[in-house]
């Protein structure tokens, strides 16, 4: 039976991040707050529990989920290379709603499902999911969510449609955004052979960082034009 722990409560926080510590190490999922909006966790580098969230959410391997991480140092650990570009949208907005996919860093041992050798990457904001990754390391993410439903933004929306299939609920009120982070896709960014790169950085989804925000800090690397896609990952 699933166990929720409200994080407003000092002594429930202690609990409740040593019960979701617990059952990432065993494999299981856990429901987190984050700042855009609540996410449910899997260790990134168990195939089986990243499969286990594909499942609980109703999702293929064609989607796989992003990682979250817990300081801006990892992404050099899981990421190819960070381009100075890229590393000016770090600065900018992590911890903060912007996921940047880059190309992964060969020799992680991880499956995330059909990523193309890509990996999605953010930091998120807020206490509770940054001391939580930073005792895990990297988890895998997706919104708490059912396929086709809206994306949970408190822990009892995620139990109502996540149900046992979650181990743990930390639950710290009502999601501060609300609202699904923007992704980028930086993979043309990073070289390719001995070709200099002149690639840019894409829109995937809009959300939490507008593009106005994104113009200031790239400039002219920003690819004009609407969204390429909409999904519903956080």
């Amino acid at each position: 039976m699933s166990s929720i722990f409200d994080c407003g409560d000092e002594s429930e926080l202690l609990a409740g991040m040593r019960h979701a510590r617990q059952a990432i190490a065993r494999g299981e999922l856990i429901v987190m707050p984050t700042d855009t909006v609540y996410g449910v966790a899997a260790d990134a580098f168990s195939p089986a529990a990243v499969q286990r969230l594909l499942d609980a959410k109703g999702r293929g391997r064609n989607q796989p989920p992003p990682v979250l991480i817990g300081s801006k140092e990892t992404l050099a650990a899981l990421a190819e290379s960070v381009p100075e570009p890229v590393q000016r949208l770090v600065d900018a907005f992590w911890p903060g709603g912007l996921t940047i996919v880059l190309p992964a860093q060969p020799s992680l041992v991880w499956d995330l499902g059909e990523t193309q050798g890509t990996v999605a990457v953010r930091m998120p904001e807020g206490r509770v999911a940054l001391e939580l990754l930073a005792e895990t390391g990297p988890l895998a993410v997706s919104s708490a969510n059912l396929t086709g439903r809206d994306a949970a933004i408190s822990a009892y929306d995620a139990e109502r449609m996540l149900g046992d299939s979650v181990a743990v609920y930390l639950a710290d009120g009502i999601s501060k955004e609300g609202v699904a982070s923007t992704i980028v896709d930086a993979t043309s960014l990073v070289p390719r052979g001995a070709e200099p790169t002149t690639g840019t950085v894409r829109v995937l989804r809009a959300g939490a960082i507008s593009r106005e925000h994104l113009e200031e800090v790239l400039g002219d690397l920003l690819e004009p034009g609407p969204p390429l896609q909409q999904d519903e990952d956080l």
